[in-house]
Parts: structure tokens; C-alpha cells; sequence
């Protein structure tokens, strides 16, 4: 079978330029709504939603298609205990002597330090790992290609799928974080890549009063 017996027909609708400016100008107004919280509800979540959440950030783009990640989403109240511990642990070492005095500056803001409750409150964590390799059934290694860009690509869909589904999430590092893959008991080959919760916001949630930089400051044009 020829290579080109394999494609299918592409039929994605498109649209008229005043429909496209629309469309466009409206999504990046709902997208610019989007916020990294760290006050959430312990409200639970329906698994079918993380599920959609999950099958939506797998549609991303991949070196060669070889989908180098793994999503691992836990909401069992025990194992969420033991991630907060190590993590804090960490977190801890970081804000009092890893980081420097330029970064704790910079973090100031955000109101945040070592302490991580929202690892057991948020009802779900959802911890991305990169597969830095595939093992096959004989235990033969195959190589994945592009694996941080293509992992970066799918964890952007994946809070966009948690906005959308309208719950709130935060990017955690708390670097490092080998301890996750010693938790969930994870092979190898995989790398723990962020460390994501998600949930529903607390009714007094609140978040700084921060603008992102304008076009002018972000792109170029040619």
C-alpha cells in the first residue's frame, strides 16, 4: 500500500473573513479570562470530565505522532497526602536557600511560599509526564522525537480544556519532581513534567491584578 493510500480527506469548515475576525477576536477575549489560581474548592469533579479534559489535550501535535505523555490524574484523598508532603518538602528547600534573592523578588506578587495545601484540596491533580522513550512489548526502546516541544504543546491544551470546561488549574514545579514518578509508581522512562490541580475556584477566590503584555511587546510581523 502506497504511503498516500493512508490519508484521508481533510474537512474542517472555514470561514469568511468577517466571521473569521469574529471568531478570533472572541476567542482570545474568553482566553484572556483564563487565571492560575491557588485558592481551590474541594467541590468534586465528575471523572468523565478530567476524562474529555484528558482526550482533549491529547489532540496536540507530536513529533512524528508518537504522543510522548502521560496523563496521570489522581483524586484518591491518600496518595494527593503524599504528593503535598514531598512536595512541600521540596518547596521548602527551594524558598529557603535554592532560589535566589532576584527570583523570590519576582515570585512577591503571587503572594505564594512553601506551603501547598491545594495539593489535597483541588479534587483532582493531574501530573504530565514525558515519555522520553516508548518500550515495546519485547523491551526493545523506541525513540521519541521533540518529546519537551511536543509535551509543552499538550499541556497547553490541556488548560485550555480545563478553562473551557470551567474549572481553574496552576502550572506547579515544584522542581524537582522526581518524587512524583516515585509515588505513582511510574516507569523509567517517564518524566514528571508539571504537576497540575484543578477544580473549582473558592467563592472568594482571588488572583493579582496582573496585564499581559501587549501585541506590540510579543510579536513582529514581516
Amino acid at each position: 500500500m502506497s504511503q498516500a493510500n493512508n490519508f484521508i480527506p481533510y474537512t474542517k469548515k472555514t470561514f469568511e473573513l468577517n466571521e473569521m475576525l469574529e471568531r478570533s477576536s472572541a476567542y482570545y477575549k474568553w482566553l484572556d479570562g483564563r487565571r492560575s489560581l491557588r485558592t481551590f474548592s474541594d467541590k468534586p469533579i465528575d471523572k468523565a470530565v478530567i476524562e474529555n479534559i484528558i482526550l482533549s489535550a491529547s489532540t496536540a501535535p507530536s513529533g512524528a505522532h508518537k504522543q510522548p505523555w502521560i496523563f496521570c490524574a489522581v483524586n484518591n484523598p491518600t496518595i494527593k497526602s503524599q504528593i503535598r508532603k514531598a512536595a512541600e518538602e521540596e518547596e521548602y528547600t527551594n524558598y529557603n536557600g535554592r532560589m535566589t534573592e532576584d527570583w523570590l523578588k519576582d515570585l512577591e506578587p503571587f503572594a505564594t511560599d512553601w506551603h501547598k495545601p491545594f495539593l489535597e484540596i483541588a479534587p483532582w491533580l493531574i501530573i504530565v509526564f514525558k515519555k522520553t522513550y516508548d518500550v515495546e512489548e519485547d523491551g526493545s526502546k523506541q525513540k521519541n522525537y521533540y518529546v519537551n516541544e511536543s509535551v509543552g504543546l499538550a499541556t497547553g491544551f490541556l488548560l485550555t480544556a480545563i478553562h473551557n470546561a470551567g474549572l481553574v488549574a496552576l502550572t506547579h514545579t515544584p522542581s524537582p519532581m522526581n518524587f512524583l514518578q516515585k509515588i505513582l509508581d511510574r516507569p523509567e522512562n517517564e518524566k514528571p513534567f508539571l504537576l497540575i490541580p484543578v477544580g473549582y475556584p473558592t467563592q472568594d477566590a482571588t488572583v493579582p491584578d496582573l496585564t499581559r503584555k501587549p501585541l506590540a511587546d510579543i510579536a513582529q510581523f514581516y
